[in-house]
């Protein structure tokens, strides 16, 4: 065999043995840059691959397929969507134009297959046939939602949405009650900044409001992917939700927590919330998947 180094081999000892161009603090400024966009990518790597491997269902290639054509035709915000957005993304499986009993129909068996997707291009359908998300279109139960995190603005958002979608794999869960009659309504925490109160701006509070354009939890561009998971859909639960929710906002409000990147935060609320209705175990809400998917949903709650 020949001890001839190989390509590979010849080009590592070149680069091991370079003379770096600049010296002194200049030459650790490029070398600290130069680290912190490796994390960068590789944090951005690995959250692709999550982001591609997680909740996929039985055909991950279709699913993704959906997922960037949702992307694609979903508007800025102000913007109309494109007439052929629905046909183009649902045509194969309700046709170019469904009503409401088609729509319900097809939610409901997204929904007991686990978790499914509210998307801004179903969402613009079921308001032109109903004016808001109810029952009529949406099956009645309590929901789980989770979006990822990305500006509505341009000029970011034609690109953000797809970097949040599949780069920032954290994501922002709220709480989606839709009752037998009446408006869905979302149940969502942050800081006080971000539903407009100036006092305490840092502080974390919860909004309770129907789902629609006016609501801060709306499938639209940045967060043009929903990602569902029903909780119960038992009349008896449902109809209490809303007053259940009502006292962990008045709860929330009491506590006087200020707001924090990993915790106690939106997610925090969520999770604490749902631990406390019983719907989820405080094992399963400290699961390592959920605190990677939503930062502060396994956080103490006392």
């Amino acid at each position: 065999m020949s001890d001839k180094p190989t390509r590979v081999r010849r080009l590592l000892e070149r680069v091991r043995h370079a003379r770096h161009p600049l010296h002194g603090w200049r030459r650790w400024v490029v070398i600290v840059g130069q680290g912190m966009v490796g994390f960068v990518a590789l944090f951005a790597a690995v959250n692709l691959v999550l982001s591609l491997s997680t909740f996929r269902g039985e055909d991950p290639l279709s699913r993704t397929v959906h997922e960037l054509r949702v992307l694609w035709f979903s508007p800025p915000d102000g913007a109309p969507m494109s007439p052929t957005a629905f046909p183009t993304v649902y045509g194969r499986d309700l046709g170019p134009a469904p009503d409401t009993v088609a729509i319900h129909a097809f939610l409901e068996r997204e929904a007991e297959d686990g978790v499914f997707l509210l998307d801004h291009v179903m969402v613009d359908r079921i308001l032109k046939l109903n004016g808001r998300i109810d029952a009529r279109s949406v099956p009645s139960g309590v929901y789980v939602g989770a979006h990822a995190l990305g500006p509505d603005d341009m000029p970011l958002v034609p690109v953000t949405k797809f970097m949040a979608q599949y780069l920032l794999f954290p994501r922002h869960a709220y709480i989606l009650v839709v009752p037998e009659s009446g408006p869905a309504i979302a149940f969502s925490a942050s800081q006080n900044a971000k539903f407009g109160i100036d006092t305490h701006p840092e502080r974390l509070s919860a909004e309770i409001a129907p789902f629609d354009p006016n609501a801060y939890d709306f499938p639209s561009s940045g967060e043009a992917l929903h990602e569902m998971t029903r909780i119960t859909n038992d009349p008896a639960r449902v109809a209490t939700a809303v007053e259940m929710l009502k006292g962990a906002q008045a709860r929330l409000a009491t506590e006087g927590l200020t707001y924090g990147l990993l915790a106690p935060n939106s997610n925090t609320a969520v999770g604490c919330v749902l631990q406390g209705a019983g719907a989820i175990t405080q094992q399963a809400r400290s699961s390592i998947l959920l605190a990677l998917r939503a930062p502060g949903f396994g956080a103490e709650c006392e």
